[in-house]
C-alpha cells in the first residue's frame, strides 16, 4: 500500500464507530452483506437499449451469489432474441458480480443485469421476506403452460381506430364490436394450448379449434372483424 506523504506524517487516531453493515432482508433473515457469497435472492427487472427500439425483462434466482436460474424475456428487436440465447447460456453458475461485468451480448440485457444486480444487493428483491426464498424453477411460473411470454401488442391510429393483435390469453383473431363499432370483446387462440394439443397427437386445425377461446361480450356483436386485415 503507498501513502502520500501526508497521511505519512499525520497521527493515528483510533475509529471508534464500527457497526459493520447495515443488515438486509433475504429469503426471511436479516444480513450483514460482506461478499457477494452473502446475497440470495429471486427478482425480477427490465433494461433497455441506448437507442430504447427494445427491451429484456431479466428474471434471477441467486443462491449465496451465485446465479441458479435465468429467464430472459426480450421484445422490439428481432436480435435480441439470439442475444437472449446467449445470455441463457452465460448466466447461470456466474456469480452476480461477475455477471455485471460480463458482456451479455445486448444493451438491454446488460441494462436489467444492472439493474437487478441493485435490486439484490440492496435487499429489495422478490423473495426477502420468503423462507428459504424460492425454488429454482419458479422463474417458469410467470409464463404459464406452454412457456410462453405475457405479450401485449395492441396498435391505434386516429383514423381508423384500435387493433388489440395480441393478448395475455393470447392470438387475438377477432374483435367484437357492438352497434357503435366499439369493441366489447375478443376472440383468440392460445398458441401455447395449441403446441400442446400438437405435440399430443392432435392435427393442426383440430389443435387450433381446441385452443380458441373468447373475452368479453362477443356473444353479443353486431360484428366480428379481422384485425389484420379490416
Amino acid at each position: 500500500m503507498i501513502y502520500s506523504h501526508e497521511v505519512e506524517t499525520m497521527c493515528p487516531i483510533a475509529q471508534g464507530v464500527a457497526h459493520g453493515a447495515a443488515p438486509i432482508p433475504e429469503e426471511a433473515k436479516w444480513v450483514k452483506a460482506k461478499e457477494i457469497k452473502d446475497i440470495s435472492g429471486f427478482t425480477h427487472g427490465i433494461g433497455w437499449c441506448a437507442p430504447q427500439q427494445g427491451t429484456c425483462k431479466l428474471t434471477l434466482n441467486v443462491k449465496e451469489g451465485v446465479i441458479q436460474e435465468a429467464l430472459v424475456e426480450t421484445i422490439g428487436c428481432s436480435g435480441m432474441t439470439h442475444s437472449a440465447a446467449m445470455a441463457a447460456e452465460i448466466l447461470p453458475g456466474r456469480t452476480i458480480l461477475e455477471a455485471l461485468n460480463t458482456d451479455l451480448v445486448c444493451d438491454a440485457i446488460n441494462t436489467a443485469m444492472r439493474e437487478l444486480f441493485l435490486q439484490i444487493v440492496y435487499g429489495r428483491s422478490q423473495s426477502a421476506f420468503s423462507e428459504g426464498g424460492l425454488v429454482v424453477g419458479a422463474g417458469l411460473e410467470d409464463l404459464g403452460k406452454g412457456l410462453r411470454s405475457q405479450v401485449g401488442t395492441m396498435y391505434g391510429t386516429l383514423a381508423k381506430g384500435p387493433r388489440y393483435l395480441e393478448m395475455t390469453d393470447g392470438y387475438v383473431t377477432k374483435l367484437a364490436l357492438n352497434a357503435d363499432d366499439e369493441i366489447i370483446g375478443y376472440k383468440f387462440v392460445n398458441f401455447g394450448k395449441m403446441m400442446d394439443f400438437i405435440k399430443a397427437g392432435d392435427d393442426a386445425n383440430t389443435a387450433f379449434e381446441k385452443a380458441q377461446g373468447q373475452y368479453g361480450r362477443v356473444d353479443d356483436a353486431v360484428k366480428l372483424v379481422d384485425p389484420r386485415k379490416e
